[in-house]
């Protein structure tokens, strides 16, 4: 193959791939800019993944084996960067069907984004069934149906998956799909334990042509980002505490139910993956999921991977010092759930202190809010949650008065569906996801910290060089037990 680096591209290239035994066809289209400005050129992401998950699954064996796939990578930048036309459409595939991931495909599929869903996956006959009668009365079209996701990695025609599965899930099938040459749009929190938080920002640093976006819809909502600026600031003093809590108010506890056989509409085998194996209970299934430590981290990492996110963000903090637990499971009957229903963790930082509290029944938290976030400094407090901000004022002896007039900001009705537009930007034009891996493994990190205290029961110690705990029972804590059949893949 000659090289064309300053010629004009022809209407037609074949690329073939013989060492792996693969052919595939990418087609240019002839244009009016010489090979060198490749951003203006037009091509189809599919093939561009086609190639992705043909390099990735064998890279050593085809660069060693293949001059001309070298060739191909030095003459053809354009197949292994991002979407350099901001008009592509992008194909997507929904894996996890029921809740937030539905809603989530919403949003790709609001107008303008130019986006198409292609298959569903779910491990629910009933669901899936279901939310293929709902995408086809929206968009006039039914996708294809899975309930292997595996399946819907290796179809050439997805460029991009939503990881809408519980918490458990999370890290198998995002470091698959980026081996499979997806990008991906991953529910929150980003994993399921401290060492899946690392495994998977490596995993995403191995592929920095294909995208990762967490589900912190937050870091796309700009009064999050006013709120932190303000506590930067200094208008409200030394800050040196903060507070981030998420209260439910749910009406009645969950009641205890026996063990019983899954549904037939229901592959549990699937559904359970990496997890130990379990008998079937309903009230460990859908949206209970998230209150047993085999599947999630209760209310901690559904809500406070959110919630301190801005806690940390706004304090440039890091990894605290030592971690605090309090709490217990005191609404509900033994068995009903495992995680707690009221919850303290006390972070100790150089400089500040940070208390994450919650509560599944009681519904009103700090300041009269349900969730939120405050920043308490000696000249006043700022108080965030998902409606606005608002300040308010110390009164100082010196003045005579307040230190400086209070203010309320309600929110600008932005989150999600900026959240997903930003994604699609990075696919299509390059640049950092807003809620990147490294954003989604901190604060994922930080909640399974409160949450180690918590069971463990004791103040722990974390060595963040090492990135272990000094406690060697809340060390083991930082990893999982997986069902042999499902191990943590190792990038």
């Amino acid at each position: 193959m000659k090289s064309v680096s300053g010629e004009w591209l022809k209407k037609e290239t074949f690329l073939v791939l013989p060492p792996i035994n693969l052919k595939r066809v990418v087609k240019y289209w002839q244009t009016a800019f010489p090979f060198q400005h490749h951003n203006n050129y037009i091509y189809t992401i599919q093939y561009k993944n086609q190639l992705n998950r043909i390099m990735n699954s064998n890279r050593r064996k085809f660069i060693k084996n293949s001059a001309l796939a070298t060739a191909a990578i030095s003459a053809f930048p354009a197949i292994m960067n991002a979407c350099a036309s901001p008009g592509e459409k992008v194909n997507v595939a929904l894996i996890g069907c029921r809740s937030m991931g539905f809603s989530n495909l919403q949003s790709f599929l609001k107008e303008g984004n130019n986006v198409e869903c292609v298959a569903l996956c779910d491990v629910d006959k009933n669901i899936l069934d279901s939310r293929a009668a709902d995408l086809e009365k929206l968009t006039g079209r039914r996708p294809g149906l899975y309930a292997d996701f595996r399946e819907v990695l290796d179809s050439s025609e997805v460029d991009a998956v939503i990881i809408g599965a519980p918490d458990h899930w999370h890290a198998h099938m995002m470091m698959m799909a980026l081996d499979a040459g997806k990008h991906v749009y991953v529910e929150k929190p980003m994993g399921h334990s401290i060492e899946e938080c690392y495994e998977m920002v490596g995993a995403a640093k191995k592929y920095p042509d294909l995208y990762v976006q967490v589900g912190m819809w937050q870091r796309s909502s700009r009064h999050w980002f006013e709120a932190s600026e303000i506590v930067q600031s200094g208008q409200l003093g030394d800050v040196h505490l903060v507070k981030a809590w998420i209260y439910k108010g749910y009406d009645n506890p969950y009641p205890s139910m026996p063990d019983s056989k899954a549904p037939a509409h229901v592959d549990y085998d699937m559904w359970l993956g990496p997890a130990p194996q379990r008998p079937f209970n309903a009230n460990r299934f859908h949206y209970n999921f998230r209150w047993w430590w085999d599947y999630a981290g209760g209310a901690m990492t559904d809500w406070g991977v959110h919630l301190l996110d801005f806690a940390l963000h706004a304090m440039d903090a890091g990894m605290p010092l030592k971690v605090a637990p309090g709490g217990g499971i005191y609404y509900h009957d033994e068995g009903a759930i495992e995680t707690p229903d009221i919850q303290q963790a006390l972070y100790s930082y150089p400089k500040h202190t940070m208390i994450w509290e919650c509560g599944l029944n009681p519904g009103m938290g700090p300041y009269g809010r349900g969730h939120g976030v405050a920043f308490i400094g000696q000249k006043g407090t700022l108080v965030v949650d998902r409606g606005g901000w608002e300040t308010l004022p110390d009164r100082s002896d010196e003045l005579r008065g307040p230190f400086f007039d209070g203010k309320v900001q309600g929110n600008y009705g932005d989150g999600l569906d900026e959240h997903v537009v930003n994604f699609l930007d990075c696919i299509r034009k390059g640049g950092t996801p807003n809620a990147s891996v490294e954003v989604g493994a901190k604060t994922g990190i930080v909640s399974e910290m409160g949450n180690i205290a918590y069971r463990t029961g004791q103040i722990i110690h974390w060595d963040n060089e090492n990135r272990r705990f000094r406690e060697a029972e809340a060390d083991k804590l930082t990893r999982l037990n997986y069902n042999e059949k499902w191990k943590l893949p190792k990038v």
